[in-house]
């Protein structure tokens, strides 16, 4: 979660807008892009699992997946990463990459 939290600041310092916050606090980080919605992601360590409300897809529950050594949802077999990557690009109309892949360090 540090990592995704120093990419994420290091974007939002770049853009400097006003309308964007980042927070963590509890294991619970809250970024919040103005009229564009808020993302709220919740690390679970207990069960390796973090849950993610987001704006443009909803709620989603990633897997710590040990073979991938990444956060999957598993009904998608998709990656955190991916999808935060893809729409954090669309709503800040820049490429994204938050370098979350091998997260091993945070998982455990």
């Amino acid at each position: 979660m540090e990592r995704l939290l120093d990419s994420i600041e290091t974007i939002l310092d770049d853009l400097s807008s006003s309308d964007y916050e980042v927070e963590y606090s509890s294991g619970v980080l809250t970024l919040k892009l103005g009229d564009k919605g808020t993302y709220v992601i919740n690390k679970q360590p207990p069960n390796k699992q973090i849950w993610l409300s987001s704006p443009l897809s909803g709620p989603k529950r990633y897997d710590y997946i040990q073979d991938s050594d990444d956060w999957i949802y598993v009904r998608e077999s998709s990656s955190l990463g991916e999808l935060l990557n893809a729409e954090l690009s669309q709503l800040l109309e820049q490429d994204v990459d938050l370098r979350i892949r091998k997260v091993s360090k945070v998982a455990s």
